[in-house]
């Protein structure tokens, strides 16, 4: 027997000589040594190809089960659990959905083409999956209605979670019930009808200001420009900010912002969605800076929003917070002059593309100043009250601009509507360019024509027109936009002329842009015209 303590062989190196040696191992080995040999050297090729078989065996009922699974998870994406009929339409694929077509950039004054197709292939009313969550679009002006009617009680505003990372988690969009309620009658206080009274003139002077100045330039982009205009003005009023005596410039960073702001989530250094995160970082940074500057020097009456905030913090048991209170400022210095200059400059588009409605819009200001007893006196309220075509012409160019291509709600139950179910949790998304831009309620839907207008009367959201929203969210700078658009006009058309250069052509992404700006030069008219 070999099994010497002076020779004993390593186990591995043992059993790879088996295969070559079996006999001789065989022959001088003890009887239970070599029925364990005798086996190893059998059976080993069996117990390898058992082995190799198993775990084949084992990788097959994995890859089945995986199958299995994402099949599963598939098909309940697809076809989401519902106790009652969901309606019609896609899921897209999981996670993603359908959210590159709804971003899918387009050219059209129409309605989207995503909503067009599907709007004809399902009806109203349909079911889709945008950045990860179940919506129902609805081009229903009866769903429209009943979804702003009951808002609070069946809905609730709601933002994807992107939209809450990029404009704060205590952004007014995202607030509801009381605290909701409290904000907005800060808002009115700022820009409510006795606020605007007073800005007015300020108004006047700012849009007579620019206008000269952009009067002597070659050319301007006047996007770029009212939005800088509207920017400085609301601002001022804001928080008294003024550009000139600025040792930073607040505004560079709201544009930093807003051009990453239609973008892919993804926050990585480089991408548009990071140098988004990084401008409303840094505007938020100053104005963080600038309420502490308020709140070591103190005014001793208000003057602007900052002092009306201080005095709320300082009482006791407000429910007002200076993190609220910050990203309501940034939501209102971002809404009030990017969708303002937007519409202005559609608004000057539409005016140069038609004479006749700028021959008649040009009409009604002049007349305001024949009848002024001092033509060089400003305006009034009581003028700006009298813009009847005036006000009929915002209205047309904020149906055809819509600046919104959607306004989400939330299901906080299951509701039936028309045979169908929304679960609860499910978004819902209304579609104002599907409602403005309705043959069946607006004829010739696309053609520009604000005598349509005539005699009718826009005091909030109807089922038909929802430029500003709706329901309790309805906007509360809506008046404020109205005024800054009139006056605006009123200083054009009767001390100016202007003519296109390059650019106009606009993109939707889904929101309203114009990516070649739209450049114009402007003379100043002389007395004779």
């Amino acid at each position: 027997m070999l099994a010497d303590e002076n020779q004993k062989i390593h186990a591995s190196t043992f059993f790879s000589y088996l295969p070559i040696f079996p006999i001789p191992f065989l022959l001088i080995s003890s009887s239970s040594s070599t029925i364990f040999f005798f086996c190893i050297f059998f059976l080993q090729p069996r117990l390898y190809t058992y082995c190799f078989e198993y775990e084949m065996l084992v990788l097959w009922i994995g890859a089945l089960v995986l199958i299995i699974c994402i099949a599963h998870w598939v098909y309940y994406w697809r076809n989401p659990r519902c106790n009652g009929k969901l309606p019609p339409g896609s899921m897209g694929f999981p996670l993603v959905g359908e959210t590159l077509q709804f971003f899918t950039p387009n050219t059209t004054s129409d309605i989207p083409p995503f909503v067009k197709e599907r709007m004809k292939r399902y009806g109203p009313i349909f079911k889709t999956s945008l950045v990860g969550r179940p919506v129902i679009v609805s081009i229903d002006p009866d769903l429209n209605h009943f979804v702003f009617l009951r808002e609070g009680q069946l809905f609730e505003s709601w933002y994807p979670d992107t939209f809450t990372e990029i404009f704060g988690r205590q952004n007014v969009g995202s607030l509801h019930g009381f605290m909701y309620k409290y904000l907005k009658n800060m808002v009115l206080q700022l820009f409510g009808p006795e606020s605007l009274k007073k800005m007015l003139p300020e108004v006047e002077r700012t849009a007579c200001r620019r206008l000269q100045r952009w009067s002597i330039q070659d050319t301007v982009e006047l996007k770029e420009a009212t939005a800088s205009m509207i920017f400085d003005l609301t601002a001022k009023k804001l928080i008294s900010y003024d550009q000139d005596n600025a040792s930073q410039n607040l505004r560079e960073n709201f544009v930093a912002f807003i051009q990453g702001l239609i973008s892919f989530p993804l926050d990585i250094p480089g991408t548009a969605y990071h140098k988004c995160l990084q401008g409303r970082k840094n505007a938020m940074k100053m104005l963080k800076n600038l309420l502490n500057e308020r709140r070591a020097m103190p005014r001793t009456s208000q003057s602007d929003f900052f002092d009306f905030v201080l005095d709320e913090l300082q009482k006791e048991g407000t429910i007002l917070t200076e993190a609220i209170a910050l990203d309501l400022m940034f939501v209102l210095l971002f809404a009030s002059f990017e969708t303002t200059s937007l519409a202005l400059t559609l608004a000057v588009k539409f005016l140069s593309d038609d004479p006749s409605v700028l021959k008649k819009l040009r009409e009604e200001h002049e007349a305001i100043l024949r009848n002024r007893e001092n033509t060089d006196s400003g305006l009034t309220w009581k003028e700006y009250k009298s813009m009847t075509y005036t006000f009929q012409f915002i209205n047309e160019t904020v149906r055809l601009a819509n600046i919104v291509p959607g306004i989400f709600r939330k299901a906080l139950r299951e509701i039936q509507f028309k045979g169908y179910t929304i679960p609860a949790g499910w978004a819902v998304m209304v579609c104002p360019p599907a409602v403005h831009l309705n043959p069946a309620k607006y004829q010739h839907p696309l053609t520009f024509n604000p005598s349509r207008w005539e005699g009718v009367e826009i005091n909030g959201a109807t089922k038909n027109f929802m430029a500003f929203g709706g329901g309790l969210r309805f906007c509360v700078g809506t008046d404020f936009t109205k005024v800054q658009m009139a006056v605006f006009l009123h200083c054009l058309v009767t001390k100016y002329r202007w003519e296109p250069i390059k650019g106009g052509n606009i993109l939707r992404t889904p929101g309203l842009q114009f990516p070649d700006g739209f450049h114009v030069r402007i003379t100043e008219k002389t007395r004779r015209e």
